[in-house]
């Protein structure tokens, strides 16, 4: 049986030491008639070597929580942190500079360049950042994510869940302070998005590496260590220890047009 969710009812748990944390955090877009709140004075904390999805609706506010946690979008009112460093208090440059150095980034758009190769665009960013990588860290990372025979290809030359896997191995190969994920393996067969995934959960166990996915598939959040509800841009439910299940049984709590029940 499904329990309710309750919107509003929910205070978020605070355990550990925070890799990200957001206070009161909203987004509005537009301005009167056309004004949208896309986030409403979300408090949520996500926690070092944890792996937590996060969940709602189409329209719920997933993907905008993490735009702004990350450091891709600016927020309205209220404070978003990477570690103890407050998002909103940086200038555009040293923001890139957080963002290169401190935060790995998997989007369903590879974002990959068309004149490097494989293995070029997975060491990009610690090329720009002047850091060598850890040599069998990376060759970790390119064997579990199966890129070993096509780190010659350019992106035109790669299927798109093969894009993909370069992007999640560029994310992890830095090991940087928190990866965020919109949706990593959507473009993967189960087959693959399952070896993906369980690589960034045995990241998280092994490495004490923190991952924030916004994902919309029950199986993928199976994999996560918790799980956070959104719905109307507020957060409404937190999940430890969630499996496909019971992660499905609790999205049945949501109608049609992404409200709680």
């Amino acid at each position: 049986m499904t329990t309710p969710i309750q919107a509003g009812a929910y205070a978020p748990a605070s355990h550990g030491i925070a890799a990200a944390r957001a206070t009161d955090l909203s987004k509005v877009y537009g301005e009167g008639e056309t004004k949208v709140v896309a986030l409403n004075q979300v408090s949520v904390e996500f926690r070092q070597a944890e792996f937590t999805a996060i969940m709602g609706p189409s329209g719920s506010g997933k993907s905008t929580l993490m735009h702004c946690m990350a450091g891709l979008d600016s927020i309205s009112s209220g404070s978003a942190q990477i570690g103890d460093t407050e998002l909103t208090s940086l200038k555009d440059k040293k923001l890139t500079q957080l963002r290169r150095d401190r935060i790995g980034f998997i989007f369903q758009a590879f974002n990959l360049l068309p004149t490097l190769n494989g293995l070029e665009n997975i060491t990009l960013p610690m090329d720009i950042a002047g850091r060598k990588p850890d040599q069998q860290w990376l060759d970790r990372v390119i064997e579990t994510v199966g890129l070993s025979g096509r780190l010659k290809h350019r992106p035109n030359q790669l299927s798109g869940g093969q894009q993909q896997r370069v992007a999640v191995a560029r994310a992890l190969a830095s090991q940087p302070e928190i990866i965020f994920g919109d949706e990593p393996t959507g473009n993967l067969d189960s087959r693959s998005g399952a070896e993906v995934l369980g690589f960034l959960r045995n990241s998280v166990r092994e490495l004490g590496q923190t991952v924030v996915m916004v994902t919309h598939d029950p199986v993928a959040a199976g994999y996560a260590d918790r799980v956070v509800f959104l719905a109307d841009g507020s957060i409404v439910d937190d999940m430890p220890n969630p499996t496909a299940e019971t992660v499905l049984d609790r999205m049945k709590a949501f109608d049609a047009k992404g409200r709680v029940s």
